[in-house]
């Protein structure tokens, strides 16, 4: 069995997949018992982690505190706060393998989608969606690195954008208007464009499986994000 971490992020990697598959679910359970008092071996699922677009957090003072030895929220923790973790692991529940699975028999390709979620200040959307177009790059470059150390090369690897302003800014060497309020240090992607580390391709925003990071879904829609982003549940 071959485990790599960095930081947050874990990959399992494993000649037996039941191996893999338990060690998981343990942590699952592990979790959920040890920090929220959830038993994921009882109770009602979820079908979705979280409650749709309509789901309100709470932010008010006269919402009600759950208490920091429950749930450590950055600001005052309320109980929308702690139920809204708590329908996270009534999610997990009912997928406990559910997860990116590369098996040895399948096809294995690097494909990136960049979606905005706009966490920073910006003057447009086209340039909200081009800072995330960087930092997609920025992953992408340390994924390709990574994959190396596997034996896979995956250079020029497509990105997928659905904003066509993004397209040509990232295609264009040329700096003007609409780039001028841009921080030099996310033009680095332009550079990767042109040593063909990456391409850029526009996607149709109905495709754009990143909408599932960005964006709560209810039924249907977050069911065929969950399957064309390529989680399976075996």
């Amino acid at each position: 069995m071959l485990v790599q971490v960095y930081v947050d992020d874990i990959i399992f990697g494993s000649t037996r997949k039941s191996l893999v598959a338990n060690l998981r679910a343990l942590n699952e359970r592990k979790i959920s018992n040890e920090f929220y008092g959830l038993d994921l071996t009882s109770g009602k699922t979820a079908i979705n982690p979280y409650g749709g677009p309509k789901l309100a957090i709470e932010k008010s003072c006269g919402a009600d505190d759950c208490g920091c030895t429950l749930y450590t929220y950055p600001v005052t923790p309320k109980t929308s706060h702690l139920n809204a973790v708590k329908r996270l692991f009534k999610y997990l529940k009912g997928k406990p393998n559910l997860g990116l699975w590369y098996l040895r028999e399948s096809s294995f390709d690097l494909e990136a989608f960049s979606e905005s979620k706009q966490p920073i200040v910006a003057t447009s959307t086209t340039e909200a969606e081009y800072v995330a177009a960087a930092s997609c790059c920025g992953q992408v470059l340390w994924i390709q690195n990574q994959m190396l150390d596997y034996g896979f090369n995956f250079m020029n690897t497509k990105i997928h954008i659905d904003n066509e302003s993004t397209i040509c800014i990232v295609k264009n060497p040329v700096y003007h208007s609409k780039t001028k309020h841009i921080e030099i240090r996310h033009h680095f992607i332009r550079d990767s464009y042109e040593k063909k580390l990456i391409r850029v391709e526009k996607i149709h925003t109905d495709f754009n499986v990143a909408d599932l990071l960005t964006k709560a879904f209810d039924g249907p829609r977050f069911n065929f994000l969950v399957v064309n982003i390529g989680m399976i549940n075996p």
